[in-house]
């Protein structure tokens, strides 16, 4: 951006409208001669990025795909953020489904990075920078005024030397990292803040308050940063009818709910439209569900919600400025939260989180397998039922029997979807049992060269990403086991080891061929045999490893059956499962109308087979499955002797059920079905036909209804 540029003041009130659109038209004019090499180097790295992702991910599904305007200005407004640079699935999914090209809003720090940044240029991301990325220790000791809690006092501290005014001063992490604007500079041991300290919510909490004012505390500075070389190039992207991603959050997280959302992304929707009175922004939620989203061959959802449409009365209290400008910004960004509440499953803790996954396990779902995104979807409208009536006495002793339930079942050592198989001892148990262990170690054999191949791999990637994951935690004040950069750096530290560990092996293979006197042409063939063949057994040990994972979750409770004196426990684990499963049932139906008017004809979440499906149809790349459906993405590894599970010994080997949390669930084992009697009539008045699809989701069920109306 030239020095010429707007102040970023005027920009962001929407007063710079003819300059705006200069760059605008000049940007245009420039970019047309290399626009086919920007698409081509897009593509490419959509095409990289899809390899990674397919190799990480078990299947990424994809939800709502038809809620993505196909022109016109976009800002996809991502969360929640607990994958790092994986997150970057959302701007993959947009391109895979629509072919809208998504410039992220990447930081800094992160575009600094090699790899990275590499690839963060190519695909035109911005640079943003942040405060958080500079923080400095603060010479000295501080508490606040008895009298002024704007005031803050020093102890030994260099106040004119180390802050200007707009800088921000950040409490000790033990007080949540809080931070405050300093609006004047007074002396080295006086300085004024805007507002006294509070929390992510806005609210100064006692603790704060006491320790700033009966003690002396640490502190660290953050500098100034301005924006406007961040914005203008939005704005231009916006004026361009390009698409904007943005995760709002600020940074990457592993909690279970969203973090406050930052204010640049209504600045940004808002400034865009304020600067081209002729422009529409749109602003498409997109939810980011993750199994296991740090574990290596997990499951991801990608949710695009209903297109936002900014209000233009906000468009006019933003061009006003002030206090009404604050207002506009604050009120859309309102707006987008509650949009991201739709697409997203916000539970407010952990404990919250679990309990409502082993609810919905034990839910009767529908004579249907879930799709991953049903999944989703249910978990969510569980949450809301759960937060809705937490405080009934039946929720509460339900919530204590589950719990209890899980305990049970987790000392066994089994899984809620194995409690139902583990059968009574006979020889079939016995007989399964020595089956499947033969067939692990089948598969153990076929992958054991690639893990052995890959183990450094593996090793390096263990560690350090532990090792970047403890530095990430100690620097964040938000972060609670730092788990959302395991996935990003395993893949990253992969990425730069393989291709080194593959030349090595290759130069080994060489000089062992020269050695032995090989033939020339083996002499010469060898490296290239060893830089193609070693990748390839990799992959094959991959999928060869995968149905053994398979196989080897299948085992437990074949085992605990095995085990004398077993039975009597496995009886009451199974009729406790039935009845807490029937108690479920029968508190969804008597709470379920209280909340949702229309319940009793839309509260089964099976799509409708009248919506196209959001992924594509059966093809190379996806298989069917026994029930009529597509399964997940990728070349299936269905072993060959399936059918001795359920003919010879009439046992299916679920090494995990469809509404399983475990990365390893549908798998090779993908047919298992529920019932509930007469659900399969319960669409038939709306669609005309029972949906068996597993591709849809309960977004095309809405917008069927919408449609009927």
């Amino acid at each position: 951006m030239s020095s010429s540029s707007p102040p970023a003041e005027k920009v962001a009130n929407g007063d710079d409208k003819s300059g705006s659109s200069q760059q605008v038209q000049k940007a245009g004019t420039d970019a047309k001669p290399t626009e086919r090499a920007s698409r081509a180097a897009f593509a490419s790295v959509m095409m990289f990025f899809r390899f990674v992702t397919g190799i990480f991910f078990r299947e990424i599904r994809t939800r709502g795909s038809f809620n993505i305007p196909q022109d016109g200005a976009v800002i996809f407004v991502g969360a929640p953020h607990n994958n790092q640079f994986l997150d970057m699935i959302l701007g993959l999914e947009a391109y895979k489904e629509s072919g809208r090209r998504v410039q992220f809003l990447v930081a800094a720090s992160s575009m600094k990075r090699a790899a990275v940044g590499f690839f963060a240029r190519l695909v035109d991301s911005i640079p943003v920078a942040r405060a958080s990325d500079n923080v400095k220790p603060g010479t000295g000791r501080i508490h606040l005024s008895p009298d002024d809690p704007c005031l803050v006092l020093g102890e030994g501290t260099c106040f004119k030397s180390e802050f200007t005014a707009r800088m921000q001063i950040m409490l000790p992490k033990s007080l949540g990292s809080v931070t405050a604007e300093i609006t004047d500079v007074i002396s080295d041991t006086e300085l004024r803040i805007k507002k006294e300290f509070s929390n992510d919510q806005g609210k100064c909490t006692d603790e704060v308050r006491e320790a700033t004012e009966s003690g002396s505390l640490s502190f660290r500075r953050l500098p100034y940063v301005d924006q406007q070389q961040m914005y203008h190039h939005v704005y231009n992207a916006l004026s361009s009818n390009g698409s904007i991603g943005i995760f709002p959050e600020g940074g990457s997280h592993d909690r279970t709910d969203l973090l406050p959302l930052k204010a640049g992304v209504s600045i940004m929707a808002l400034g865009a439209m304020a600067n081209n009175p002729g422009l529409n922004v749109q602003i498409v939620p997109v939810g980011l569900s993750y199994f296991h989203a740090h574990k290596f061959r997990s499951r991801a959802v990608v949710e695009f919600g209903r297109a936002l449409q900014v209000p233009a009365e906000l468009v006019e209290l933003f061009k006003k400025g002030g206090a009404q400008k604050r207002e506009a910004v604050a009120n859309l960004l309102d707006l987008i939260f509650n949009a991201l509440k739709t697409v997203t499953v916000l539970a407010p803790d952990y404990d919250t989180l679990m309990l409502i996954q082993a609810t919905r396990r034990l839910y009767k779902t529908p004579s249907q397998h879930l799709t991953l995104g049903q999944v989703v979807e249910l978990n969510r409208r569980l949450l809301e039922g759960y937060e809705f009536h937490k405080d009934e006495p039946r929720v509460q002793k339900l919530r204590a029997e589950v719990l209890r339930y899980n305990r049970m079942v987790r000392d066994m050592g089994l899984r809620d979807h194995q409690v139902p198989r583990a059968e009574r001892l006979r020889w079939k148990t016995l007989a399964l049992l020595v089956y499947r262990m033969g067939l692990l170690s089948v598969w153990s054999v076929f992958a054991l060269p690639g893990l052995i191949l890959n183990g450094p791999i593996f090793i390096l990637a263990s560690i350090i990403s532990r090792k970047k994951a403890r530095e990430a935690l100690a620097a964040s004040r938000v972060k609670i086991a730092a788990r959302d950069v395991l996935a990003s750096w395993k893949v990253l530290i992969s990425l730069g080891v393989a291709p080194v560990l593959y030349l090595f092996y290759a130069i080994i293979g060489t000089i062992v061929a020269i050695r032995t006197n090989a033939p020339l042409k083996w002499r010469l063939m060898t490296p290239l045999i060893v830089l193609f063949g070693v990748p390839a057994m990799s992959y094959a040990a991959l999928k060869f490893g995968e149905a053994g994972m398979d196989v080897l979750k299948s085992l437990p409770p074949l085992i605990v059956a095995l085990i004398p004196g077993q039975q009597r426990s496995l009886d009451q684990l199974k009729a406790m499962r039935v009845e807490l499963a029937n108690e479920v049932s029968s508190l969804i139906n008597d709470f379920g109308p209280q909340q949702y008017p229309d319940f009793d004809q839309w509260r089964i979440l099976v799509p409708s087979a009248s919506v196209p499906p959001s992924g594509g149809t059966p093809g190379l790349w996806r298989r069917k499955s026994g029930n009529g459906g597509v399964d997940a993405p990728g070349l299936g590894l269905t072993h060959p002797m399936t059918w001795l599970d359920e003919r010879l010994f009439g046992f299916r080997a679920a090494a995990t059920a469809p509404n399983s949390d475990d990365e390893g669930d549908n798998g090779d084992y993908d047919n298992v079905i529920g019932f509930i009697p007469g659900a399969s009539t319960l669409l038939s008045a709306a669609a005309g036909v029972v949906s068996k699809s597993r591709n849809s989701s309960y977004a095309d069920l809405q917008k069927l209804r919408s449609a009927q109306k």
